[in-house]
């Protein structure tokens, strides 16, 4: 016996290398022999579908958690601004939420691709947990904000690692289903959250509104961790490039202040916008030049090239943002031309929210039946840019508008799944959390792009000084309806063209094949 011989770990019969190819080892490197000799790696055992359900149920739990809290607060700000005498800064208690859990996004899609899913599921809940304490034990507005952007910290995580956990649990085919889930958990949030925050400002105390998130993240942990274990792992550790993430999220950061502050607090030419902007374009360029010298990009440019990612990006980010954009302002349009109540322009807008989740559903099981998943998307873009070209043509009465925003919500929610699906498919599984976080992180910035474009649609359209964020409560007044619906003609035609865009690219995106079962599972094991 040589050395070689000795140095085995297991004997010869152990190994399932054929004798021929066996007697040759001793001449091969003691790496190349360990490889031999270790016995094979057995394949991983694919999760029962009670662990499936179980996973699902607490991401759908991890999501409505983060869901809810973008939706509670804005019911109880007034009382929080008198119980701190301080009205002034109240919108940044939305603000730091908002900046923090946009720039986080793409940074925790890419650190759960290469420290795995449960680290960074685990952190950015105990990062939520931590904030939500913060702001239900906040002793004034300053400390509020402060525990507000800890808390967007862990929110902005919380949607990419989620739907990146989904990625690794059930296959694309599948997928697009349960994405519909998730839509309707945005939609109850949506309804609920308001009507929450408010219960708990007036009967309550609104440190309730923080509270009640810590048995919603206790709960979600609780069925997740034990189940991850469980769950294949594709993340591959790598060095962190950090510069890369600290430039884009500072851009990030700048590109949103200026949204939130351009042609409200600050003038829209205004030095100090026209600085910000400049800087945000700075740090930008900068974070480009440096991802195209760098080893391992925080997030590689090849990513978002080629004929399936831009064209995702955009399609989301213009439905989303069209979606945003018409949930913030159509409140202030119910009020001044059909005179309703801020409570009965809320209910206006289920046909926007609700029934977008209608379609979500729909293109989400077509996606597991047919080969050609686009076309439901097609369809349904082209039919939401139909609805919302009617919309500016004509000055339809409330039940007609009711009628076809039904139909705009319908078409809308039909490319989300798809979207989502599509880019996961594209790339390797390693770098699935990296897209998904790029992905999560343009929706947010196409919203608030949205946002701002529509305010200064409406502004410049009506001609007159006021604040249309404020609409809501009632304090847009002295506006006549026919300037209204005049003003809503361009927003509508706004939306129409976002819908007309995002159709387009949906025709352009390249349809890859989705890997998963065709057929029933048990008619591919009768074939078998």
């Amino acid at each position: 016996m040589n050395k070689f011989q000795r140095q085995s770990r297991y004997p010869a019969a152990a190994t399932s290398v054929p004798e021929d190819i066996a007697a040759e080892l001793p001449a091969l490197p003691p790496q190349v022999r360990a490889v031999a000799d270790a016995p094979p790696i057995a394949p991983p055992v694919p999760l029962t579908p009670a662990e499936v359900r179980t996973i699902l149920m607490s991401l759908l739990l991890t999501m409505f958690l983060a869901a809810l809290d973008q939706t509670i607060v804005a019911t109880a700000l007034p009382t929080i601004g008198r119980e701190f005498h301080d009205v002034e800064n109240l919108s940044w208690v939305i603000t730091a939420y908002l900046l923090a859990s946009t720039a986080v996004a793409p940074v925790f899609g890419t650190l759960s691709d290469i420290y795995g899913r449960r680290a960074m599921i685990i952190t950015s809940l105990s990062l939520f947990i931590a904030g939500s304490v913060l702001c239900a034990l906040a002793p004034n507005m300053t400390v509020l904000v402060l525990a507000r952007g800890l808390q967007g910290l862990g929110g902005g995580g919380i949607m990419p690692v989620v739907q990146t956990v989904i990625s690794d649990v059930i296959s694309p085919r599948e997928r697009g289903q349960y994405q519909a889930y998730f839509s309707a958990v945005w939609m109850v949030a949506g309804l609920l959250g308001p009507v929450i925050g408010g219960f708990f400002a007036d009967h309550l105390h609104w440190s309730m509104i923080f509270w009640i998130n810590l048995p919603l993240a206790v709960g979600a942990l609780v069925l997740l961790l034990p189940k991850m274990a469980r769950i294949p792992a594709y993340h591959r550790l790598r060095s962190v490039d950090w510069l890369g993430g600290l430039l884009l999220m500072a851009s990030a950061v700048v590109f949103m202040l200026v949204l939130s502050w351009g042609g409200h607090k600050l003038a829209w030419l205004s030095p100090a916008i026209l600085a910000m902007i400049g800087a945000a374009v700075a740090l930008a360029l900068g974070f480009v030049w440096h991802a195209q010298r760098s080893d391992e990009p925080f997030l590689p440019l090849s990513l978002i090239g080629g004929r399936v990612v831009p064209f995702g990006l955009l399609i989301s980010g213009c439905a989303l943002g069209a979606m945003i954009g018409l949930t913030v302002y159509l409140p202030l349009y119910y009020e001044v031309v059909y005179h309703l109540s801020a409570s009965q322009a809320g209910l206006g807008l289920i046909p926007l929210a609700a029934i977008s989740t209608l379609g979500a559903a729909i293109a989400g099981r077509t996606m597991a039946r047919v080969k050609h998943y686009k076309r439901v998307a097609i369809a349904g873009t082209i039919t939401a840019a139909l609805a919302a070209t009617a919309m500016t043509l004509m000055t339809p009465s409330l039940w007609t508008l009711v009628a076809l925003l039904s139909v705009f919500g319908v078409g809308l929610g039909t490319p989300f799944p798809i979207c989502v699906v599509a880019l996961q498919n594209a790339v390797p599984r390693a770098q699935v959390g990296t897209i998904t976080g790029a992905m999560n992180f343009f929706r947010a910035m196409m919203s608030s792009f949205t946002v701002a474009a529509f305010g200064a649609i409406l502004l410049m359209a009506l001609g007159a000084d006021v604040s249309l964020a404020e609409g809501a409560s009632g304090a847009v007044t002295g506006i006549a309806a026919a300037d209204m619906v005049h003003a809503f003609r361009y927003v509508f035609g706004a939306a129409a063209a976002m819908l007309s865009c995002a159709a387009v690219c949906m025709i352009l995106m390249e349809e890859r094949p989705l890997a998963g079962p065709a057929v029933p599972p048990p008619a591919i094991e009768m074939a078998e």
